[in-house]
């Protein structure tokens, strides 16, 4: 498969298919779902560039440095001691990929609305952390460096999971009092279906293709573990 891949006889796409289904993720379960980078920084732009360097994101770092200014309170979070050491040392208290995670991307569809009722005791979760728009998601994930979840393939190939079809009461913003309905787009996408086209193109781009490689050795590399990822910032508790 790396071979093919090497010989671009198949996609980004199925490569990285490919490798969560030897890494055991499937599927069938929201706990080891398939996991996929995040690969674009700009989702403010009223058109994409995919020829710019700059506008897509560094995958050689873990999503939580990203934004640079996040390394030292990642650092210092792995300088912790646990006085009892009993917990080894970390950089991320949360995780890239699980099964909550799931349910936040794909809230709008089910069987994971249902999924996500329960999981929140019988109703929607409020509606200031619904997943409602990409601009907003990316731009967490830049401030807090205790949100660190990548995205997850229907990102680059269903729509649908954009779009409130279902017409699910998700609630509104506290603060600007928006309606959260369907998922907010960057503004270069001019639909659902737009977004997976360019999104997709990204995945494929030049650009990606040859740093690929730098986020396959975090998640399921040599970069996992060990001294290796220490210096990487890619310990998780």
């Amino acid at each position: 498969v790396l071979q093919k891949w090497v010989n671009r006889e198949i996609s980004n796409f199925d490569y990285l298919i490919q490798l969560n289904t030897m890494a055991g993720r499937t599927y069938n379960d929201l706990a080891q779902y398939p996991v996929f980078p995040w690969i674009l920084r700009d989702y403010t732009s009223e058109e994409l560039d995919l020829n710019n360097p700059a506008v897509f994101r560094d995958l050689s770092k873990p999503i939580g440095v990203v934004n640079e200014k996040n390394a030292k309170a990642v650092k210092e979070k792995y300088n912790f001691e646990d006085p009892l050491g009993i917990i080894d040392k970390f950089h991320y208290g949360t995780h890239y990929s699980n099964a909550a995670g799931v349910m936040h991307y794909l809230i709008r569809v089910e069987p994971f609305t249902t999924l996500h009722i329960q999981l929140q005791s019988g109703r929607f979760d409020c509606a200031d952390r619904q997943f409602h728009s990409i601009p907003a998601t990316w731009q967490a994930l830049m401030d807090n460096p205790n949100d660190v979840k990548e995205l997850i393939p229907e990102f680059f190939y269903f729509p649908e999971f954009l779009e409130n079809q279902n017409g699910f009461n998700l609630g509104q913003l506290q603060i600007s009092k928006e309606v959260v309905n369907d998922v907010v787009l960057p503004k270069w996408a001019h639909s659902p279906e737009d977004f997976i086209y360019k999104h997709r193109r990204a995945l494929e781009s030049e650009y990606v293709s040859a740093h690929l490689h730098e986020w396959i050795d975090l998640i399921f590399g040599y970069k996992q573990r060990g001294p290796a990822a220490v210096e990487a910032l890619n310990v998780f508790y």
